[in-house]
């Protein structure tokens, strides 16, 4: 029986032998990717992005997977080393379980690059992503402003959350509490509905007939909240208030329309995957970057809601990042 420790000293061992053979980079990168899932709207709209980066840089873009399972993403991992891609970006499905991975691709010579979602411990050259504490206090921000507006003091505020120990979870959590601490206002904490609208409707369900008096309802993206919107107005409850994170495209069109939907922030999953290409380049060139490289985000209201294209998925944001 092979066990952990085995198993982890096996692919640093390959991996060293690896390391002997990867080629110089100049044109023509082999780039690997290995993504959280496929689940979500906006991660494929993030590989789409990075694809298309790669495709127009003349690299070639392995692209694997991991459907949320934690073992598979490190067996995709390692195969990437095998492979003997240039450098390797990862969206960790947990950022703690990914550390032998990130440690087979050091002995082999492979720069590591994380998207999204980081990982603890160090051991990659960059995280490219953005500040979703920050992006969870503006939302917070403009829906505590519209509740000052409405001349309501003590609202109940349903949360519904991404993914139970994400970091991303976590940062939007603490982002939004941050902007209601010292208020009259209740956040009650509802399930991990893991950012998919089927999961946020079946949640709203049960979390409106528990809270009758509810006001609000965040939730950690915009596929969820619009998810919980379906249910309110199902249930004549258009005067709630939603708010989200993501800038889905639909969010803001209810948004322009009038609709109750008070905010989001701006996370254009396109241009991400751009911007990680282009980190992924600067690392496999031995270039230094920094820790962490932020594509930025906005708030959005009805106020400035007019500015933001919304052809796509999601609507566009693409600020100047690394000198583009």
């Amino acid at each position: 029986m092979i066990n952990r420790r085995t198993a982890v000293a096996g692919l640093a061992a390959a991996a060293s032998i690896l390391a002997l053979s990867v080629p110089a980079y100049a044109e023509g990168l082999k780039i690997g990717f290995s993504q959280v899932t496929l689940q979500s709207p906006f991660y494929v709209q993030l590989k789409d992005g990075a694809e298309a980066a790669a495709t127009a840089g003349g690299d070639t873009l392995i692209f694997l997977d991991a459907n949320g399972d934690v073992s598979k993403q490190n067996d995709d991992i390692q195969d990437l080393i095998t492979q003997g891609v240039n450098a390797i970006i990862i969206n960790p499905v947990n950022p703690d379980a990914v550390i032998p991975s990130l440690e087979a691709a050091a002995s082999a010579g492979i720069p590591v690059i994380t998207v999204d979602r980081s990982v603890n411990g160090g051991g990659v050259k960059a995280h490219i992503g953005r500040d979703n504490k920050a992006m969870g206090q503006m939302v917070g921000e403009a829906v505590l402003a519209r509740l000052k507006a409405d001349g309501i003091e003590a609202a109940q505020i349903i949360e519904i959350q991404g993914d139970a120990g994400g970091s991303v979870m976590m940062d939007r959590r603490d982002g939004f509490h941050a902007a209601f601490e010292g208020t009259g206002h209740t956040i009650l904490a509802g399930p991990y509905a893991e950012y998919i609208r089927a999961n946020a409707v079946t949640a709203m369900q049960d979390l409106l007939q528990a809270n009758p008096d509810v006001k609000v309802v965040y939730a950690h993206n915009d596929d969820m909240a619009l998810g919980a919107m379906q249910v309110l107005t199902e249930n004549g409850r258009d005067g709630v208030l939603v708010a989200g994170v993501d800038g889905l495209s639909e969010a803001l069109q209810v948004m322009a329309d009038g609709g109750s939907y008070v905010a989001t922030a701006l996370n254009d999953p396109k241009y991400l995957g751009d911007v990680t290409i282009q980190v992924a380049r600067e690392v496999a060139a031995g270039k230094e970057v920094p820790a962490f490289v932020d594509a930025g985000s906005q708030a959005v209201t009805a106020a400035n809601v007019a500015e933001f294209p919304r052809d796509a998925l999601f609507a566009e944001f693409r600020p100047e990042v690394l000198g583009n």
